[in-house]
């Protein structure tokens, strides 16, 4: 099985690249998704996270305020070190069981999303890195009008990345996501094709 993962900085688009996948139908699975998975209510995510920050952050139903615990991780690098102590191994175990599955039920090509790839060092359990691109002042856009972030919280989750340009020079593909939806889908099909192809030529090895 063709092992592929896409990333990208915050709001460049990764995420509108996987839902285009899964509709063509490759297993897609979002670092996004398996974070919610790692905190549900009764989880030790859960429980450790509240050991480690407190009940505040609990809502009313059980739930993790990710929106409170948001906001305080990129106010302060510490608790943003100390949340992904907790998490970032729950995630990847979480991960790599749906990856087994997937091989196990007979897929020929999987795709992970997952935004923090290279600040994890992630990309070596990889057979392609596929990297999202948009400029920065772009992003900050879509952080702020469309996501509804204040400029200053936008900019703190921006500048929490590795910087784009590296990303760029590590990854096997880069989509950029500069212009219409359109364009994006298009981009991204071609390059579907590609990794199928491969994909197809690696289970015939």
């Amino acid at each position: 099985m063709m092992r592929v993962a896409i990333t990208g900085n915050v709001a460049s688009g990764k995420s509108a690249l996987a839902r285009i996948w899964a509709r063509e139908g490759v297993p897609v699975v979002s670092a996004d998704v398996l974070a919610r998975e790692a905190v549900e209510p009764g989880s030790p995510g859960l429980e450790a996270v509240i050991a480690a920050f407190g009940s505040e952050l609990l809502r009313s139903d059980g739930t993790l305020d990710r929106n409170a615990m948001r906001a305080l991780v990129f106010r302060d690098p510490a608790s943003r070190r100390k949340l992904e102590k907790i998490l970032h191994p729950i995630i990847g175990a979480l991960r790599d069981e749906w990856m087994r599955g997937e091989a196990e039920g007979g897929s020929v090509l999987a795709v992970a999303e997952i935004p923090l790839l290279f600040e994890l060092g992630l990309e070596g359990e990889f057979d392609a890195v596929v990297f999202v691109e948009a400029p920065a002042r772009e992003r900050l856009r879509r952080l702020t009008r469309l996501r509804g972030l204040d400029d200053d919280e936008a900019a703190r989750i921006m500048e929490a990345q590795m910087p784009s340009e590296e990303k760029l020079s590590r990854s096997t593909f880069v989509i950029h996501n500069t212009g219409s939806e359109e364009e994006l889908e298009l981009r991204a099909l071609a390059l579907l094709d590609l990794l199928r192809a491969r994909a197809a030529g690696k289970g015939a090895g």
